[in-house]
């Protein structure tokens, strides 16, 4: 009797295990990163390519390997920084681009979204859709701007309808691929608990489908930001205002280098902000709601 009183406990104590060692594998240890491990791990390092960066560009400029024409010193683009921060025009420049590409995007977000769900879950769609959505995507941005040039005029219109051309096609794409990669275990589990139709895309596809949806809206950031400032490039005019592009083709123009580099500059660091300020907190975020980041 003692001997199966024994054995039952031993039993209760495994199982006890188990479960204590289930539970710890499913809780995610979320600690606070000290800053100054933040500072090393994530400012510093971006800080050195950046100065390696500069040092290389000055020593390229002393050692003459080019005209100074071709190859302006960090000085000059900086001096060019420095007349537009005292002229008053650098935010207005930054601000008429980014407006742009930010309410292109929410506009390219309103509409690929429904249109990536129809496609991803009708099959007649997908089939008819599908491929003109990927031809669409590999199609170069700067390929619709003399077209809708000629249908718009130079005007805002023309600029939001070459953003969404290039970046619609990205984000109804990204998320098909997420939808694609949902487990068919959660679409029947769904329709068991009664989530069909829109209420099942809203509480089981999407959020099933966050990942790819969310790699989606990133490519279909870079898209808007890149058909914008082709288009400002190529369809320059004063009455669309100074943005980024329009400053780049500015410097074509007088063939003023400096004020060149300068432009390439701003929309690296534009590009740059954005997605450090937007997308990766998001991809955090989600990485963190599903136990796959295990420091915030």
């Amino acid at each position: 009797m003692a001997s199966t009183d024994t054995t039952t406990g031993a039993k209760t104590d495994d199982l006890a295990g188990l479960e204590a060692g289930l539970d710890a594998l499913e809780t995610v240890q979320v600690t606070r990163t000290p800053v100054r491990e933040v500072l090393l791990k994530k400012v510093l390092p971006p800080l050195v390519a950046v100065a390696l960066v500069l040092v290389v560009w000055q020593l390229l400029v002393w050692a003459k390997v080019t005209d100074e024409y071709k190859l302006p010193a960090p000085s000059a683009v900086w001096d060019s920084l420095e007349q537009m921060w005292l002229q008053g025009t650098l935010f207005d420049v930054l601000w008429t681009s980014v407006s742009r590409a930010l309410l292109g995007f929410l506009m390219a977000l309103a509409i690929g979204t429904p249109l990536g769900l129809l496609v991803a879950r009708v099959k007649f769609v997908r089939a008819a859709i599908g491929p003109v959505l990927s031809g669409l995507q590999s199609l170069p941005s700067v390929a619709w701007v003399p077209p809708a040039v000629l249908w718009l005029g130079l005007n805002d219109s023309m600029m939001y309808t070459v953003i969404l051309l290039g970046a619609v096609p990205s984000i109804a794409n990204g998320l098909v691929a997420g939808v694609d990669q949902v487990p068919p275990l959660f679409l029947r589990a769904g329709r068991t608990l009664g989530a069909t139709g829109l209420r099942g895309a809203r509480h089981i596809v999407m959020p099933a489908a966050l990942p790819g949806y969310l790699a989606g809206l990133k490519q279909g950031w870079a898209f808007s930001w890149r058909s914008l400032m082709a288009a400002e490039i190529i369809a320059s005019s004063p009455e669309l205002g100074l943005g980024l592009g329009q400053l780049l083709e500015n410097g074509r123009n007088n063939i003023d280098m400096p004020g060149i580099f300068l432009a390439i500059i701003l929309i690296l660091i534009v590009g740059i902000a954005i997605d450090l300020l937007v997308f990766s907190p998001l991809e955090r975020s989600v990485l963190r709601s599903r136990g796959l980041l295990v420091k915030s």
